[in-house]
């Protein structure tokens, strides 16, 4: 595979756009579908949480969590909910999901192929914005986990796994918290502080400027929807999509949680399924954060944005077609007063905003980074899950790599779409 292939890109997320990127760099000529704009809302990467969490390697999926599936099901505004009418279909899915996680082997399996994919992460992530002319877009600063007592950390397998994969932290009494934090309510009394992690200050202005950076260094934007592959044999001939066809001899489906019957087009039907998300956030307020934090309790990231001070969090399985249910950004924006006091508690919706989108999950809390079984010529790089935006800067030299026909940096094996055919 030699340098100056035509390699056509589906989704302009922020796996997308690095792909782009390092594509480029290595010498081939990139076409880059989407039918948005890069960055805009329509995009997952768009209302990310804008963590850069580089010890973010514990899948969703623990050691008995099974026994929480009826609370899921019958509370739907809990941080994990699955709404009864995509139940079955959400099935199959939901039975690898829970397998994936049955033994505290399977997610240390887990945690040692994330490290590998996310160490490093801020460093990737500031070179990237320093070439795009954005470097004060990525922040390395640390980021703080927040809980209600020591107990809750102790008694946390994933943070256990992480000292196994090399994590280092420091930890904060409450007092010491206290002294960082002065706005925090005081239910919080003890901390972590993981210094090796960042933060992207406005995740949708990233990817568009990533995406211009791109294009600057001759990347092509096609705004069409594309509806599957072209094949002659093993070798790819075109994408298709519903302006036409787009000729190339490489092809990368990056589409995230749209990425599915792109791939099941080439017979690779992957279990790939939406963990639907939401964000709130509130615009010039009175209080919050220092540093951005993870409250353990409310299972929510708070991060201050170049637009305000954004919570995300919660996953609810419920398909991509179905509406959103607005209520489950309410209790984000709730849970967020509730760790600031000082934050009013009648703000003007006029300064609150709410945002819903779809991640993109493989139901073992890894992505899909590999060849088509069908054809060397397609690269599939999707299904981050909770890891998108921070996993997005390595998994863009793993695509170039791999479109290049290079051996990749970290072993692919723990991401291989085999896993799942």
């Amino acid at each position: 595979m030699a340098a100056g292939r035509h390699v056509a890109i589906i989704g302009a997320g922020a796996v997308g756009v690095i792909s782009a990127i390092e594509a480029l760099r290595e010498g081939h000529r990139v076409t880059l579908i989407d039918p948005g704009e890069p960055g805009g809302e329509q995009a997952a990467s768009y209302g990310n949480a804008g963590w850069l969490s580089s010890h973010s390697v514990i899948p969703p999926a623990e050691p008995g969590i099974w026994k929480k599936v009826p609370g899921y099901l019958m509370d739907p505004l809990g941080p994990l909910a699955i709404r009864w009418s995509y139940f079955p279909k959400a099935l199959p899915w939901l039975i690898r999901y829970l397998l994936s996680g049955w033994t505290e082997a399977r997610v240390e399996t887990t945690a040692f192929a994330l490290r590998d994919l996310l160490k490093d992460a801020p460093l990737l992530h500031r070179k990237l914005a320093e070439e795009a002319g954005g470097p004060e877009l990525i922040e390395r600063n640390g980021v703080m986990h927040v809980f209600t007592s020591r107990g809750n950390f102790d008694n946390d397998l994933g943070w256990q796994l992480r000292r196994k994969v090399g994590v280092e932290w420091l930890e904060l009494s409450a007092d010491e918290m206290r002294q960082r934090e002065p706005d925090l309510h005081p239910r919080y009394t003890f901390g972590v502080v993981v210094e090796e992690a960042g933060r992207c200050r406005d995740p949708g202005a990233y990817v568009a400027a990533l995406a211009n950076h791109a294009i600057a260094g001759g990347a092509k934007h096609v705004r069409a929807k594309a509806a599957g592959l072209k094949l002659n044999g093993n070798k790819l001939v075109a994408v298709l999509t519903d302006t036409g066809e787009i000729a190339c001899d490489a092809a990368v489906i990056a589409a995230g949680a749209r990425s599915k019957q792109l791939t099941a087009s080439i017979g690779d039907p992957l279990p790939l399924e939406t963990e639907r998300g939401y964000h709130v956030m509130i615009e010039h307020p009175e209080s919050g954060p220092r540093s951005s934090m993870m409250a353990s309790d409310a299972k929510m990231v708070v991060n201050w944005t170049n637009k305000g001070l954004r919570a995300a969090g919660t996953v609810e399985i419920a398909g991509l077609q179905a509406a959103p249910n607005w209520k489950r950004a309410e209790i984000l924006r709730d849970h967020l007063i509730g760790m600031f006091p000082k934050l009013p508690k009648d703000i003007p919706a006029s300064r609150i905003k709410t945002w819903f989108g779809h991640r993109p999950s493989m139901p073992d809390g890894r992505p899909c980074i590999g060849y088509a079984r069908a054809s060397r010529d397609v690269v599939y790089a999707f299904g981050h899950g909770h890891v998108g935006l921070v996993g997005s800067a390595r998994t863009g030299r793993l695509v170039a790599q791999l479109v290049s026909g290079k051996a990749p940096e970290i072993p692919l094996l723990p991401f291989a779409p085999e896993r799942f055919l």
